[in-house]
């Protein structure tokens, strides 16, 4: 529920991300600058004699340093004088991957870069000699070339930020642009020191590869914000590491890593790292800080080093989730062969019927029902569910809970043809589906735009076959609180311009469906015929 609280605001940055064209330089500047003309004003005199006394100032005081080989010293020259972009420069053999990393795609040895130009999310790179500090929520770079036994030296405050080259704070978190969830996350501060500076905090745990900061704050717990915010970001940051990598996380929840420790060891060789929790200073040859979020629960191959899409994390779920099916798979044929046996002891009627009932059913199209308790719930789902198996179908009902383990969620419906429910948050089980499989989504009044940008829009890219059913004014239980021409059964938008509280009480927590069984029969009809064309597809090619 709580990512509709934004949907306005972010809505309508996009639509002006994605419809700005300049036709040239002269019309962008008129866009940024608007009627002040202050773009169009030459500079003063003044100013010009200004510019050209400090970089002259600027030369003389610093051209001996220049001149010597510290390729450090002279990017921050460069920067102070205001002559270059620090980032262009780029140390011999320390080139980034081409992961997607834009304006940080090269970082120097002993710098941070960091990109803030996302709406979504901060992310900096830091390179060289990186240690974590968590008492003071820092991570330090050194500029020591590469000298790790340093000893650590009596602190003192003042004297410890008049020696910070740099500093940068970041919270590594997806959801920048809501502030109120992004006010609840913890803040990192990232300093650059110099090669001279007195205070080098000791490693106690030594790192050779990567680490990737991020925090498990803010609205994890759902589970569209947990993969949406979280797992696929996850993903797009450090696939490219090969699982060469250190996580560190903010606000560590052992929950969270029970629940997708699965996945976390398709991406990482390491233990996870509590970056409060754990009170040892780790270090690093690199850090990144944030994680990257292309769209919705989807993930942009043009940004992805060797044009990754959301087919290859979802071929990474398999991966994490097969071993623990297979362990299920190998303990029901256990029950069944001890169930044979018996069987074969006492043969019945029963146990003949059984398995020529196993036999059909395999045949059959499966259809999995995502079933919801309290609002949004299909209050004639049981009609649902025997209209379905008169079609045809094989029915079955999952209801998952936040407890519910994954592996067992992904191996129903990755093995179902089709995936029914009404839209919320268990609508991301759609990326347990196999592609070309169907999702019909059950749209209530007042949240259409959520249903498809969250999920029908994100299920296509995703490659399933999507239906979104939307329902009729008659089909939602508000129709019995509201009279028939009242604004919230005809003019749903009318009510959630109103504000966020509005659609949150009427259409999230006060409403319910009945689906008319007539209607919605077509669509499974359709649905069903198509599945069966596909089982037969499927079963020629393994043929073959």
């Amino acid at each position: 529920m709580v990512k509709y609280q934004r949907y306005n605001l972010y809505n309508h940055w996009k639509k002006n991300k994605e419809h700005v064209v300049h036709d040239d330089e002269e019309s962008y500047l008129r866009s940024i600058c608007g009627n002040s003309g202050y773009c169009n004003k030459k500079p003063s005199p003044k100013l010009l004699y200004f510019t050209v006394l400090s970089l002259i100032s600027c030369s003389l005081i610093l051209a001996p340093q220049i001149l010597s080989s510290n390729s450090n010293f002279s990017v921050f020259f460069f920067v102070l004088c205001g002559l270059a972009d620090p980032f262009r420069f780029d140390d011999e053999g320390l080139g980034s991957e081409p992961d997607g990393n834009g304006l940080c795609s090269s970082v120097p040895n002993g710098t941070i870069c960091c990109d803030r130009s996302s709406m979504r999310s901060d992310i900096c790179i830091m390179k060289g000699d990186v240690r974590t500090h968590s008492a003071s929520s820092s991570i330090f770079l050194y500029r020591n070339n590469g000298v790790n036994d340093f000893v650590s030296a009596p602190s003192n405050d003042e004297n410890d930020e008049l020696e910070v080259i740099q500093h940068e704070k970041i919270k590594p978190y997806s959801r920048k642009w809501e502030t109120s969830v992004m006010d609840t996350i913890d803040e990192l501060n990232l300093k650059v020191k110099g090669k001279e500076s007195s205070i080098h905090h000791r490693c106690d745990v030594q790192h050779n590869v990567t680490a990737v900061f991020f925090s498990t704050g803010g609205y994890t717990g759902n589970l569209y914000h947990e993969f949406n915010d979280g797992i696929l970001p996850l993903y797009i940051t450090s696939q490219h590491l090969n699982k060469k990598v250190v996580f560190v996380i903010l606000e560590y929840h052992n929950w969270w890593i029970m629940k997708y420790g699965d996945i976390l060891s398709q991406l990482s060789d390491f233990p996870a790292i509590d970056f409060s929790g754990d009170k040892r200073i780790h270090c690093f040859p690199e850090a990144i800080v944030g994680l990257r979020i292309h769209d919705e629960l989807t993930v942009n191959s043009s940004l992805m080093e060797g044009n990754k899409t959301i087919r290859d994390f979802r071929e990474l779920l398999n991966q994490a989730y097969w071993p623990r099916i297979r362990g299920l798979i190998q303990e029901e044929e256990g029950e069944a062969q001890l169930k044979t046996e018996k069987s074969a002891l006492s043969p019945s009627s029963d146990n003949l019927i059984d398995t020529i009932k196993e036999k059909q059913e395999s045949k059959r199209p499966k259809l999995v029902i995502v079933s919801r308790n309290g609002s949004r719930a299909i209050n004639n789902e049981d009609l649902l569910v025997k209209m379905a198996e008169d079609i045809g179908f094989v029915v079955e009902v999952l209801r998952p809970q936040r407890t519910s383990e994954l592996a067992k969620t992904y191996r129903v419906l990755n093995s179902s043809d089709v995936m029914i429910g009404v839209h919320g948050a268990a609508m991301t089980h759609f990326l347990f589906m196999k592609p070309g499989s169907v999702f019909i989504q059950v749209i209530p009044l007042g949240t259409d735009w959520a249903a498809e940008t969250y999920y029908g829009e994100p299920a296509v890219k995703f490659g399933l076959r999507y239906i979104g059913y939307k329902i009729l004014p008659k089909e939602s239980s508000l129709y019995v609180d509201y009279d028939k021409y009242d604004p919230v059964l005809i003019d749903p938008q009318s009510v959630n311009d109103r504000g966020w509280e509005f659609t949150k009480k009427i259409y999230l927590d006060r409403q319910t469906v009945r689906l008319h069984l007539g209607r919605f029969r077509k669509r499974l009809l359709r649905v069903y015929y198509y599945s069966i064309a596909q089982k037969k597809k499927s079963l020629h090619r393994q043929s073959q």
